[in-house]
């Protein structure tokens, strides 16, 4: 066996989160350009790829056994390995490695998701003291991909390799044909963690200026986090309404009869739901961040993140001068997985 292979293993089956998105996606894109074997860590993440996919076993990525990954993919001679993340093992290795940066946002903000484990929350806050773990990781390749440009240039800034960069865009999930854009209600829909960064205190606080709106926390939270944001929104006087998980057809129902997709975020290295909302040609008020104007353009409606004042004028702007659905359309279509797995590619043949 040679040829190209890619880390398939950060796909979860039980919870399709972001990576396990991007990874899946991008797999099934790459493999109809070229011959490509998925590395696995579990046989359930083969429900999450195409039909027939070529695929060899490895150790999961957080085993004690990490380390030492690239020795055991040796034996299967490949001649490239694609990584979704940066972690796998590269000691003595005998190929080529392209590793993945999506963003440097736990560097600026290192509070670990609460969900992990105590043990890795503890290595996930030393990791994140300083770069340089990230630069030794990406000392043992020959090429990052980064999700963006802002993260390309986030790199950069930081000096943590001297290796090429090249940006292969996040993009959404492969969309169902819609019902269509409904009327809009006086609903305004959030979708991303409750991590602090993410800023969901203003949208809270600004949806309280605005006269019948309603805010919808689609994602799963925890109850502590839930309770000290209905106390705030009791506090402000906000309509809030706590979803704790919503399917994808749930999602795209509440996206179509939304005035906009609202974030707040301070911080990102992509922003899926905006692209999925201007994909659903629904409008997107968002943060005034670097990242935000990359992937919304002029399609975007932007605020101050830390003025819920700007947040409910970026809304009344919306209502006042909405932008046609279509325009918002041609925005997101920008992002597609076709696209990114041809860059890939390029890149993958360039080595």
């Amino acid at each position: 066996m040679s040829g190209i292979f890619f880390d398939a293993r950060y796909i979860r089956p039980t919870f399709h989160d972001g990576i396990s998105r991007f990874s899946a996606n991008l797999f099934a894109a790459l493999s109809r350009l070229t011959d490509v074997t998925a590395i696995i860590s579990d046989e359930a993440q083969l429900d999450s790829l195409p039909a027939g996919t070529r695929w060899v076993k490895l150790n999961a990525p957080t085993s004690a056994l990490e380390p030492f990954a690239a020795l055991r993919l040796n034996k299967h001679k490949p001649s490239v390995v694609f990584s979704p993340m940066q972690t796998i093992g590269s000691l003595g290795r005998r190929f080529k490695l392209i590793l993945t940066i999506h963003d440097l946002i736990y560097y600026r903000h290192p509070k670990p998701p609460a969900n992990l484990p105590p043990l890795v929350r503890l290595g996930w806050r030393l990791f994140h003291l300083s770069y340089f773990p990230e630069r030794m990781l990406l000392a043992g390749c020959e090429a990052v991909v980064a999700v963006s440009e802002a993260t390309a240039r986030d790199i950069r800034s930081n000096r943590l390799t001297k290796k090429p960069i090249t940006v292969v865009y996040n993009a959404p999930e492969p969309s169902q044909p819609s019902s269509g854009r409904s009327k809009p209600t006086k609903s305004l829909v959030y979708m991303g963690t409750f991590m602090s960064y993410k800023n969901v205190e203003t949208l809270i606080r600004g949806v309280a200026l605005l006269d019948g709106y309603r805010l919808e926390l689609l994602s799963r939270i925890s109850a502590e986090r839930k309770a000290s944001l209905e106390n705030l929104a009791i506090e402000v006087g906000a309509d809030v309404g706590f979803h704790n998980g919503v399917s994808d057809s749930e999602y795209s129902n509440l996206l179509n009869k939304a005035t906009a997709l609202v974030s707040a975020s301070l911080d990102e290295g992509f922003g899926i739901p905006v692209v999925e909302a201007l994909e659903h040609g629904v409008p997107v008020a968002i943060s005034d961040i670097e990242i935000f104007h990359e992937i919304a353009d002029s399609a975007g409606f932007y605020f101050e993140p830390t003025n819920p004042a700007s947040f409910a004028e970026a809304i009344r702007s919306i209502e006042k001068q909405p932008k046609s659905p279509a325009e918002l359309k041609v925005q997101a279509s920008k992002f597609n997985w076709d696209a990114s797995a041809k860059q890939l590619l390029k890149l993958i043949q360039s080595l």
